[in-house]
């Protein structure tokens, strides 16, 4: 019965973080943002370069994104990949350690095509000038193929670019192991989209469990892969299955999120493990705030318990 009660809580919020009249009166509601500022780092860049400096004091790296999704216009992509552009020139000139991760949607992808392939080369290009690294995330199904095919073309000419595969989807250890084939670095996730049966896992046992076996293949045969999770079960294992491989901890990487579980982030970097926090910056924050809040119930307990207060 919980985990029913999980799965509508689930559906409900992704659902919710879908309806536009909702998402522009969260995004301009003062009360919204307070509430929103554990898991945002804020409204512009300087605020999340501040963020980051602080994340890199305390010995992890960060990924930056600058948040925004599904455009309705090539100018409004334009805009998305100049403002990147400006987030991977700041982080090399404030030496921040750290990388990008961007989504296809934000820069075009749905209205034309070619028109998101220059933009993100553009940004990959001026990344690999400054020694950089871009990730592209991955976002629902339907995208999987022109993801995975940008990213592979991109790789070919530039060495810094990686994605993003997802457990919860019944394709993803084909995908690792073409991925891993051509040394193009993974950063591993659950997935936070609703999906329907015929393409994902419809339990969270199945999804964890592929999660375990992706990891393990990661780790054997990937390219400095990312395990990105907050599930202490799944980290416990991962550290486990690298030792019994005498597998390096420099050899890969933990993954996690802006503002959660930061007593798993710093136990894990005071452990000798490498890890890099997710920091997501902008005005455009409501659709992957009710992702967060999704993904995790526990999250959505906490920012209730904080607004009785």
């Amino acid at each position: 019965m919980r985990n029913v009660r999980l799965e509508f809580v689930r559906s409900l919020l992704i659902f919710l973080s879908r309806r536009k009249h909702l998402r522009k009166w969260m995004e301009t509601s003062p009360l919204a943002r307070r509430l929103s500022s554990r898991f945002i780092a804020g409204s512009n860049l300087e605020q999340a370069l501040a963020v980051c400096r602080d994340l890199n004091s305390e010995g992890v790296t960060v990924t930056l994104d600058v948040l925004g999704e599904s455009v309705s216009s090539v100018a409004e992509a334009g805009a998305a990949r100049d403002a990147y552009l400006r987030t991977i020139s700041a982080i090399h000139d404030k030496a921040i350690q750290g990388n990008v991760s961007l989504k296809l949607t934000q820069f075009g992808l749905d209205i034309d095509a070619a028109a998101c392939r220059a933009n993100v080369t553009q940004l990959v290009d001026r990344a690999a000038a400054l020694n950089g690294f871009v990730r592209i995330d991955m976002e629902s199904h339907e995208y999987v193929d022109r993801t995975l095919d940008l990213v592979c073309g991109l790789h070919a000419k530039y060495a810094g670019v990686g994605t993003v595969i997802q457990s919860y989807l019944y394709r993803s250890r084909k995908d690792v192991e073409m991925l891993n084939s051509r040394g193009i670095r993974v950063r591993l996730v659950k997935g936070a989209y609703l999906e329907p049966a015929s393409v994902a896992f419809p339990k969270k046992a199945q999804v964890d469990a592929n999660y375990l076996e992706l990891m393990q293949l990661l780790l054997d045969k990937g390219n400095y892969p990312a395990i990105a999770t907050h599930d202490e079960e799944i980290i416990a294992a991962t550290k486990a299955y690298a030792e019994s491989r005498g597998i390096a901890r420099d050899a890969f990487e933990f993954q996690m999120l802006y503002g959660i579980r930061r007593d798993l982030q710093s136990q894990l970097a005071k452990d000798g493990f490498r890890v890099r926090i997710y920091v997501p910056y902008g005005e455009a924050w409501y659709p992957y705030y009710m992702r967060r809040m999704a993904e995790r119930p526990a999250n959505l307990l906490f920012i209730l318990r904080n607004l009785f207060r």
